[in-house]
């Protein structure tokens, strides 16, 4: 089974507030990356370098 990605292709980073999280997505924003949001469970509403955060992957799948 082939992952086909693009630069249209939209992305969400698990863990975001997290000291990998946010360093793996500003350099993935850095190369261009489409990142909508990111996951923190008990985090949810709020924002982190620009993004918005939810609850659960299923939240930020339907809200993004």
């Amino acid at each position: 089974m082939a992952i086909l990605v693009d630069e249209s292709t939209r992305v969400i980073c698990q863990g975001l507030t997290g000291s990998q999280g946010t360093f793996h997505s500003e350099q993935a924003i850095a190369y261009g990356t489409l990142m909508v949001g990111g996951v923190t469970p008990g985090k949810g509403g709020g924002t982190h370098i620009g993004l918005p955060i939810f609850n659960t992957v299923a939240e930020a799948r339907e809200r993004t």
